[in-house]
């Protein structure tokens, strides 16, 4: 269980009355603003990073502690090494270190997502940017084929989540509501494991994809007008609901921007992948870059729209982690919330594998691009290189077939 000075008798122990110093405080900033500058790799990487530096070198907590951490913030929706950081803030600095801990591994790389943003909304269109990500964009898919294949290892746990996963792959196709897939998917999984008492082999919880379907049919909309109001309920939302991979995000993103509101092309989002992989920091500060594009083509103005949608999507994280502590205690003790969580990610995974699907079909549009994901395949998958050298590598490609043509 991770440890709580406070808790022990009500009373902080005496040689721990200065825990939420201003020391401590400047400790945490210190450390959060310097993993937000070089935190590669996604999710894992940080938290990695995170272990090293808070067991290791400096002791925060013990290893079995960490562990603790790490799972408990599997309980709750967000980005998992954000809510890491705000967790371990808290720990090290109470509530002034929750915020300082997430806001400085947030703000470095919403600031360098904004300049990527600000660079692509300007000089985009140019020769020389279009064919980088005419090279980038396939070998985002290939990033995203890894990830899925990871989870999958993870997620599908026999064959109730397979069946269920395959399931909400085929209800996304049919235009059902993300939400409403992931709530679904837990409670398919939960019921098929709470039934076997009157069906023996569980087969009463598969049921609920089918008999679930009149209350999740297809959620008709129509292209919005753009706000800042909007803008920041959407993400407010996704922050709010999204378990698994950041690449989960892609699900919603594709589905709110791109499919209702019409702000979005296929191809914008692809270009966010591309930068969020590019840079350090949480994988959500997509957000950022998507923000500040449809802002600016909207005419309200980029930066204001990029810090709205990163408040947004991140708000949720900071909440739930200070709740945790409220709803930990039961959730250790519900063998249920388990089962529920095991439907809850094998749904994401069946969300992100249809979003991938769109993605390919808008990333690879020749032989060459086709080639380029094939090879970045065998490299993810053989070598195991980080993310953002694979991207740019991509990008390094699509310029040579660009100076190739002009020569």
């Amino acid at each position: 269980m991770i440890h709580d000075p406070s808790s022990e008798g009500g009373h902080l122990p005496s040689e721990a009355t200065q825990v939420f110093s201003s020391e401590r405080l400047k400790e945490v900033a210190g450390l959060f603003v310097k993993l937000g500058c070089v935190a590669f790799g996604g999710p894992a990487a940080h938290i990695a990073m995170m272990r090293d530096e808070v067991v290791r070198r400096r002791g925060w907590l013990s290893e079995q502690e960490f562990l603790d951490m790490v799972g408990a913030t599997n309980l709750i929706p967000g980005p998992n090494s954000t809510e890491m950081a705000i967790h371990l803030g808290h720990l090290r600095a109470g509530w002034r270190g929750l915020l300082a801990a997430g806001v400085l591994f947030i703000s470095p790389a919403m600031v360098i997502v904004m300049a990527f943003a600000w660079v692509y909304v300007n000089y985009g269109a140019t020769p020389e940017v279009a064919w980088l990500l005419y090279g980038i964009k396939p070998v985002i898919i290939a990033i995203v084929m890894q990830a899925l294949w990871g989870l999958g290892k993870t997620a599908v746990k026999g064959p109730l989540t397979a069946v269920v996963g395959a399931g909400v792959l085929v209800l996304y196709f049919l235009g059902v509501n993300e939400v409403l897939l992931l709530a679904v998917g837990g409670l398919a999984v939960l019921l098929a494991n709470t039934g076997r008492r009157l069906w023996s082999g569980g087969g009463a919880g598969l049921l609920a994809l089918p008999l679930a379907l009149p209350t999740i049919l297809p959620v008709s909309s129509a292209a919005a007008p753009f706000s800042l109001a909007l803008l920041f309920w959407k993400f407010l939302k996704i922050g709010a609901v999204l378990y698994g991979s950041g690449y989960v995000l892609l699900a919603f993103v594709r589905t709110d921007f791109v499919e209702r509101l019409g702000w979005l092309t296929d191809q914008q989002l692809l270009d966010a992948i591309a930068v969020g992989q590019f840079t350090p920091g949480p994988v959500f500060t997509t957000a950022t870059f998507i923000g500040y594009v449809v802002g600016s083509h909207a005419g309200i103005g980029g930066p204001l729209a990029a810090l709205i949608a990163t408040v947004g999507i991140f708000l949720p994280s900071f909440i739930f982690v200070a709740l945790l502590r409220t709803i930990l205690p039961f959730a250790r003790r519900s063998p249920a919330v388990g089962t529920l969580l095991d439907g809850v990610n094998v749904a994401s995974l069946g969300l992100m594998a249809g979003v991938s699907w769109d993605l390919a079909r808008a990333a690879v549009v020749g032989g060459w691009t086709a080639a380029l994901m094939l090879l970045a395949l065998v490299v993810v998958f053989r070598f195991k290189i980080n993310s953002a050298w694979v991207v740019l590598g991509g990008g390094i490609a699509g310029l040579l077939l660009w100076l190739g043509r002009l020569i």
